[in-house]
């Protein structure tokens, strides 16, 4: 399947459970959304994986605005899906741990990275952490994740006097790419990208999962062990039923009801 409008006319996505995901190499990710930064482009950006894929399930709203991101394929979830649904996995894991980092070290050219979202000392970590892995680049922290709704008119009106060229949103699902339909426009910046807990991964106060579990597609069973009481639910309930629902739209474009 091929979205043929605006910049993303050539790229190739795959629906997975409603979602259009894109079909793209890390390579072609990369080139792609510097494509967009350079010709100052806005589209926004989020990764898939089975847990976001479940919550979109239950949650239209959520749903509807997926639809207007430029969604990329995150862990090995929607990779099982696409080969249940497309007889072939994507190109490449282009989760946003390891994706965003890549893209701000792949740029030479000086941008302006805005961070909104997670714990004010983590979020200041994050910017020195990225600020050593890509130096060329300037970083902002607008504000913690934490506040409230009479204090948004002026993170917003923040962002707009920034510009930044990327803005990192750290909220969780589906709380920032909500926040990111509901606020953010062109005169914002140009590339919002919904990054999950990477400022907490990035300022150490969450640990990432050691290279060869990471290899071998296992992260989420470290994660899930650090935190059994917080995740149980998202992997040993939701890993299934997304699998399940994956199934669901398999055997209903068999039978004609639907297709992927």
């Amino acid at each position: 399947m091929v979205k043929a409008v605006g910049p993303f006319r050539k790229i190739s996505f795959r629906r997975i459970l409603g979602i259009d995901v894109a079909s793209a190499s890390r390579q072609q990710a990369l080139a792609l959304l510097s494509g967009l930064i350079a010709s100052k482009t806005f589209a926004k950006v989020s990764f898939l994986n089975a847990h976001n894929a479940n919550i979109a399930c239950s949650d239209s709203e959520f749903a509807a605005a997926l639809s207007h991101f430029l969604v990329l394929a995150d862990g090995i979830g929607v990779d099982i899906a696409s080969r249940l649904l497309y007889g072939a996995p994507f190109p490449d894991n282009l989760n946003g741990t390891d994706f965003v980092p890549a893209l701000l070290r792949s740029s030479d050219q000086p941008l302006t990275v805005a961070l909104l979202g997670a714990k004010q000392a983590h979020a200041d970590h994050a910017a020195d952490r990225l600020a050593e892995l890509a130096p060329q680049h300037r970083y902002i922290v607008v504000h913690d994740g934490y506040f409230t709704a009479e204090e948004e008119p002026a993170i917003v009106a923040e962002i707009g006097s920034l510009r930044p060229d990327i803005l990192l949103v750290a909220m969780g699902v589906p709380r920032q790419e909500l926040w990111i339909e509901r606020n953010i426009r062109a005169e914002h910046c140009t590339l919002p990208i919904a990054v999950g807990a990477l400022l907490d991964f990035l300022s150490g106060s969450v640990p990432r999962a050691p290279l060869w579990m990471r290899r071998l597609r296992l992260e989420w069973l470290f994660r899930l062990m650090l935190e059994p009481g917080r995740l149980w639910r998202r992997y040993v309930v939701g890993n299934p039923l997304f699998l399940l629902r994956v199934l669901r739209q398999k055997f209903a474009a068999r039978s004609g009801e639907g297709r992927p």
